[in-house]
């Protein structure tokens, strides 16, 4: 699949999640609805309604994760420079090591010139 197959199925998925999102309001509303019905609520729409709320809010939740978590793999985030520190990071302490090496044959040097 190549990559525009795969930014349009994400688009897709995220634009189901907006709709899924749309669709909880609605149910939110239905609920407060009927809490001020002045007949008071029928306690199995509220059961029913806020079942489905749940459920949707658990699906738009697994799919924002993957989502976020697919986006992660293949492209790094806008103005992330977490990997270029870390990889400095490393650098710098593998010039440290190094140096402290040719610190250490310096010094062996210099004692073996002395014993001469």
């Amino acid at each position: 699949m190549d990559s525009s197959q795969t930014q349009n199925t994400s688009l897709q998925r995220l634009q189901n999640v907006e709709k899924t999102i749309v669709r909880v309001l609605e149910l939110a509303s239905g609920v407060m609805d009927e809490l001020a019905a002045p007949t008071g609520p029928r306690k199995e729409f509220i059961n029913n309604n806020c079942r489905e709320f749940m459920q949707m809010i658990k699906d738009i939740q697994f799919t924002l994760r993957n989502e976020i978590k697919s986006a992660c793999e293949y492209r790094p985030f806008e103005k992330c420079d977490y990997s270029c520190r870390i990889s400095n990071e490393i650098c710098c302490k593998k010039l440290e090591y190094v140096i402290s090496q040719l610190d250490a044959i310096k010094l062996s040097i210099d004692q073996y010139e002395d014993a001469l």
